[in-house]
């Protein structure tokens, strides 16, 4: 039976929280498919996977490309009406997802975001990251006339087909922005639904760098313009 939601999950070198990720995601109430692409890490995050004993799609990068890369691996054979992000550490609650989905399913929209932000930002995150997403706020404001409160959540819900539509380019980080930029072109309708966060610190394996917030604002404006 064709599943009704494909859960893109990238890991790159989460041997730590990979498994509890995949059993958490196992237990959702809601018809799945787990896609788990390891982005050639160099611990033991292969081995976590193996070791689960869930139904899942593993596919492994031949080298490390990164968080971009690896979600337009896993929606070349997603098989769901709806992808949605999951990271592999635990800062996003997998029981999230149902609702996030939902209004997909039902027809109402296309897009879904996880906001972090309607009840304001968390205060352990980090203050370039909160200076950041805010920017990033004012930025789509800016360059699309769009107000989303949590344009860089991790938790984006979106029906397969509209993102196959993008053309997806990303590599890195810069799959949030594009997917935002390219969803308002399209003259989608962004609905945003609050969420919990808890962030980690780079010290606990944060991998995003000051330079992918440059990047995040280029890609912005980029697809502003730019063909699709």
């Amino acid at each position: 039976m064709t599943p009704r939601v494909s859960i893109i999950l990238p890991a790159y070198n989460e041997q730590g929280t990979i498994r509890e990720v995949i059993d958490r995601l196992a237990d959702l109430p809601i018809d799945k498919e787990i896609i788990v692409v390891d982005d050639a890490s160099t611990d033991l995050t292969a081995d976590e996977v193996r070791k689960s004993n869930t139904e899942i799609v593993h596919l492994t990068q031949a080298h490390n490309q990164g968080k971009g890369a690896a979600i337009r691996a896993a929606l070349a054979v997603a098989q769901g009406e709806v992808c949605i992000i999951q990271d592999a550490d635990l800062e996003y609650d997998p029981s999230e997802i149902p609702k996030l989905v939902q209004p997909i399913l039902d027809g109402d929209v296309d897009v879904v975001y996880g906001s972090r932000f309607t009840q304001g930002m968390n205060p352990r995150m980090a203050l370039p990251n909160r200076i950041v997403n805010r920017l990033l706020v004012w930025t789509v404001v800016l360059l699309f006339g769009r107000r989303i409160s949590d344009e860089a959540t991790c938790y984006k819900a979106i029906r397969t087909s509209v993102l196959r539509k993008m053309h997806l380019q990303c590599e890195r980080f810069e799959f949030c922005p594009e997917v935002t930029a390219k969803a308002i072109r399209m003259g989608k309708r962004i609905k945003e639904l609050p969420i919990s966060y808890e962030p980690r610190s780079k010290a606990a394996g944060k991998k995003i760098r000051w330079t992918d917030g440059v990047e995040a604002f280029w890609t912005l404006f980029k697809h502003r313009f730019s063909r699709f």
